[in-house]
């Protein structure tokens, strides 16, 4: 299945999904770098989880389940970031709203059967 061939939401869907790795990217590897860990180290945890489902990108519908089942990690992430972090809250509202965007993306995506 082509890309064009795609309905508007799974399309919007991967555009969350492809934000979602490169904020991951910028947060943790250029604007905010972790002190205490290896910075490689942190992007391997959050981008390797992302980068997972292109396994299942022939089945664009399998690989976005896959990713917003992944979402509600980076949503949990989110959260605790935006409370605990006031210099992180941007990036962590950001990464919120990728994940909500994403999960709904699936939501508008399930067709109803007909009766």
């Amino acid at each position: 299945m082509s890309a064009a061939a795609l309905p508007i939401e799974q399309k919007l869907g991967l555009a969350a999904w492809a934000a979602l790795a490169a904020l991951q990217a910028l947060w943790h590897g250029w604007l905010l770098p972790p002190q205490g860990m290896p910075v490689a180290l942190v992007l391997m945890l959050t981008l390797v989880p992302l980068l997972l489902p292109l396994a299942a990108l022939r089945n664009p519908r399998r690989a976005l389940l896959w990713v917003g089942i992944l979402a509600l990690f980076y949503f949990c992430h989110g959260v605790a970031e935006a409370w605990s972090a006031p210099v992180e809250r941007t990036l962590a509202a950001i990464e919120i709203a990728l994940t909500l965007l994403l999960i709904g993306t699936l939501g508008a995506g399930v067709r109803r059967p007909r009766r």
